[in-house]
Formats: structure tokens, C-alpha cells, sequence
């Protein structure tokens, strides 16, 4: 289905799992449009210095949440967010919202044209997830079915050996899914009720998602 063309002022969203290929896919669009790629973790760095002192917390400023290593709250999360869409010419939004009361809040100061949802099953991400390998001498990586070392078990650049981190283990991998299911799944029936929505097999390879990325904007 067409929905295209949104060149002038694209509003995009971008929903999907823990490796689902989303950074992929919002950075290719954002280099192809010349649009801005909003990320949670971007907004806050590039706005951690913004007076937020109506807010009700304990800081001024993001910057007090990060340095302390604290969650930052919802509601400051959605004042990066809206800062850093209100200075976008067009945009593609990927890891935000999380969540339904987010995503309500989005609603406020954005209008969004179209969500895309990059659909990857569970034994797909599980692969993509836990196949990822660092090199504990250089910090190189590399995935055992999508980018192997020529020398099972090697660094590449340095010889060093590769280890599967913490974040990458079968059960740590498992739970941020189940957590991604109850908490930002349920955006794909919110986002479907308001005819918004559009489904992308995101098992294909990243050429072929954007292919059909593409086509949605044509």
C-alpha cells in the first residue's frame, strides 16, 4: 500500500523488537530524505542541558538524571522528545515511545503520517541478538552468522579473543523481549486503530526492508 509521498515533511515512526533492524532502517532513511533520526538516547545527549525544573524530580536538567545513572522519568523523556521533533524538518522516530502513555503523549505535539512496523519472530531476534561477539582486547564486533572472524573465536584486527557479553546471553536477550512484548508491543494495535500502521517483513535482508520502505513513501 502507497501512502507517499512525504519528501517534503516526513513524520515517521518506526516500532518493532529488540533487533529488529530498526537503527538500520531509520539511519538509511534519514541519509536517503534528508530527515532528522530521533533517537531516545540522542535527544537526551544533544539535550541534557535543558532546563526542565517544572518537572517533578529531583533535577534541573537530564544531565543530573545521566550523571547519576538514573532512570530518566517519563515525563522528561517527553520534553527531549518533543524539543528535539519541534526542531526537525521532518524526522524518523526510532525507540520512542516505548509505551502507550507515551505514545499519548506524542500525540500532543506531533502528527505522525506513518508507522512502520519492521515484523521479526522470535527465533530470528533470539539469533540476531545472542550471535553478537567482542573482542576483548580491541572492543571489535562481529555476529557468528552475519559477520564471522576468519578464525573461529579470534579477533580479526588484533588476535584477540572474542566473548559474548552479559547483554547478549539467551536469558538477558529473552527478557528484554518479554519486556518489549508488555510494554511496546501493544503500540502496533494502538497505532492500527488509527489507520496509521503498516507492516514490513523485517526478516528479509536490510536492502530488501528498505526496499519495501521505500515503496510505502512512494
Amino acid at each position: 500500500m502507497s501512502r507517499g509521498p512525504y519528501v517534503q515533511s516526513m513524520e515517521l515512526l518506526l516500532v518493532g523488537a529488540p533487533g529488529a533492524g530498526k537503527g538500520t532502517q531509520a539511519a538509511r532513511l534519514a541519509a536517503t530524505y534528508e530527515i532528522d533520526h530521533i533517537t531516545t538516547g540522542d535527544a537526551l545527549r544533544a539535550n541534557k542541558d535543558l532546563d526542565i525544573s517544572d518537572v517533578d524530580g529531583p533535577y534541573d536538567t537530564p544531565r543530573g538524571y545521566m550523571d547519576a545513572g538514573e532512570l530518566v522519568p517519563d515525563a522528561v523523556v517527553n520534553r527531549i522528545v518533543e524539543t528535539a521533533v519541534d526542531a526537525a524538518d521532518g524526522y524518523v522516530l526510532d525507540g520512542y515511545p516505548r509505551n502507550r502513555s507515551q505514545a499519548e503523549h506524542l500525540e500532543t505535539f506531533a502528527t505522525l503520517e506513518l508507522v512502520i512496523y519492521l515484523d521479526v519472530g522470535t527465533e530470528e531476534l533470539l539469533r540476531r541478538l545472542t550471535g553478537r561477539r567482542v573482542c576483548a582486547e580491541c572492543g571489535a564486533t562481529y555476529h557468528v552468522d552475519f559477520d564471522p572472524p576468519e578464525q573461529q573465536g579470534r579477533c580479526d584486527a588484533c588476535g584477540g579473543k572474542l566473548r559474548q557479553r552479559d547483554d547478549d546471553r539467551p536469558a538477558v536477550v529473552r527478557e528484554r523481549l518479554r519486556v518489549y512484548r508488555e510494554e511496546t508491543a501493544p503500540l502496533i494495535d494502538f497505532y492500527e486503530e488509527r489507520d496509521l500502521l503498516e507492516r514490513v517483513d523485517g526478516e528479509a535482508d536490510p536492502d530488501t526492508v528498505f526496499t519495501a520502505i521505500e515503496r510505502l513513501l512512494a
